[in-house]
């Protein structure tokens, strides 16, 4: 029968192709996927803003450095409570918190009368970013069947580049204006979409289960899965929880999480060592020498573009080419632009042509690190962990995430003063170039496989299932 599928007993449950709990799916990844968007336009947009509020807040290097890095500090708190907040609340209620904090910290960001409030609006924003940094992806792989996964998780990621192009198109917008304060608040309008949105949608079935609740689990996967698979899946999710029931933080320490927890920080560690956030912070003012304060966003505007529709082919391909080949080729790419960079900017001069080759080389940068580990650092910390632990695992790769992205905030420029950007570049360069030897040694195939099959075989890498 056309659109249907036959589960035990000859029972019939809707197919794909007319069953509407398959499209509420997603439409609850990309609901869940806004928490992306808004982390990607609230890091991004402090690029452009920052050329001018820094002149009607009179702000040095270190005051720049400041107000981007708070939200680093606030987002590696986030991202350490994220992961309990999401196991004790449930994925969707810590997102309908996020949303709405998020609309506030935008609103609060636009009207900020001086540092001291933007200061603190900027820190709440970095809360909310390192909280749903962690559950967002939690989230839409728990939702999502395994076939599909690669795909819908990384929709965060695509979301995350769609935030940060969006904060360029809208920094070059209102660049004639010189209109800081809009560009911050604007970011309350998708915010409060994703509150209204996420009022409809549903439960984590693998939280549910964990919460003692199988048959409300078992509702939200007959919406995308066969009655055979729907029990399959609820049977697996059970006997794990079972044998690893009552897990705490201190279970982090044994010995069968030390692979899973090596890769997830690793490869958080990596994401960032190759100094992505310093062009996504800095950009516009790196640009600025070269092409002036309109010119240097509208540059950055086309780096978005490369960032945004990259992470679109990648995400669409990552279920049919895995995540291991995308992730070494990508990281090698990435090394190669560093190494390019560093060349152009020994040259004594960056007019002409110079400087659009500095342009094509940043753009060839974001472009190979969206389709490798901008896609692969969320997708492999919602892969690899056991169910009951798996949100307060996935917090110490976002805070890897976090506290690196920290530290390239606050060092960035004074790197600049201290090496130049030919010796940052080189810095990146060295640093990628050990992460990618890490990867090729760690970083296994995970496409096609459940959450459930990842933990065994991560277990077994490690000879012992205990």
């Amino acid at each position: 029968m056309s659109g249907t599928r036959r589960g035990r007993g000859g029972q019939e449950s809707p197919g794909y192709e007319d069953n509407p709990r398959r499209r509420g799916i997603g439409l609850a990844t990309a609901v869940a996927a806004l928490g992306g968007f808004l982390f990607g336009y609230d890091t991004g947009v402090i690029g452009g803003a920052l050329i001018y509020l820094k002149d009607d807040f009179g702000l040095d290097d270190n005051g720049q450095q400041f107000v981007v890095g708070i939200l680093l500090v606030g987002a590696l708190i986030g991202a350490l409570a994220g992961g309990a907040v999401a196991d004790r609340l449930g994925r969707r209620t810590t997102l309908l918190i996020a949303s709405a904090v998020f609309a506030i910290g935008g609103v609060l960001s636009g009207i900020a009368p001086g540092t001291g409030t933007l200061v603190v609006a900027r820190f709440v924003l970095g809360v909310t970013i390192g909280i749903s940094s962690v559950c967002v992806p939690l989230y839409i792989a728990e939702l999502a069947p395994k076939e599909r996964r690669g795909g819908l998780v990384s929709m965060n990621q695509f979301m995350i580049t769609v935030g940060i192009f969006t904060s360029y198109l809208v920094g070059f917008a209102f660049s004639p204006i010189e209109g800081w304060r809009w560009m911050l608040a604007l970011a309350a309008v998708p915010a409060v979409a994703m509150f209204v949105g996420m009022l409809g949608a549903q439960e984590s079935p693998r939280w549910l289960i964990n919460q003692g609740r199988p048959q409300e689990a078992r509702e939200v996967l007959l919406g995308s899965r066969s009655v055979e698979e729907a029990e399959r899946e609820v049977y697996e999710i059970q006997e794990a929880a079972k044998e690893e029931s009552r897990w705490g933080w201190a279970d982090l320490r044994r010995p069968r999480l030390r692979p899973a927890l090596m890769l997830g920080v690793g490869v958080a560690a990596v994401n960032q060592l190759a100094g992505v956030n310093a062009v996504i912070y800095y950009a516009p003012t790196i640009l600025q020498e070269i092409f002036g304060s309109s010119g240097a966003i509208l540059s950055t505007v086309g780096i978005g573009l490369v960032n945004m529709l990259v992470t679109f082919v990648a995400l669409r391909r990552i279920d049919s080419w895995g995540r291991r080949p995308l992730l070494l080729g990508g990281t090698a790419a990435v090394l190669s632009a560093l190494v390019a960079l560093t060349v152009l900017y020994l040259l004594p001069s960056r007019d002409g042509i110079v400087g659009y080759l500095v342009v094509v080389a940043l753009c060839v940068y974001i472009a190979a690190f969206a389709a490798s580990l901008g896609v692969a650092i969320w997708l492999v910390n919602s892969e690899v962990y056991p169910t009951p632990i798996r949100g307060k695992a996935a917090s110490l790769g976002s805070a890897t995430h976090w506290g690196l992205d920290m530290v390239i905030a606050f060092t960035v420029l004074t790197l600049i003063s201290a090496i130049g950007e030919s010796g940052l570049f080189a810095l990146y360069a060295v640093l990628t170039l050990l992460g990618l030897v890490f990867l090729w040694r760690r970083m296994p195939e995970t496409k096609g496989r459940s959450l459930e099959e990842i933990d065994a075989d991560l277990q077994a890498s490690a000879g012992r299932t205990r």
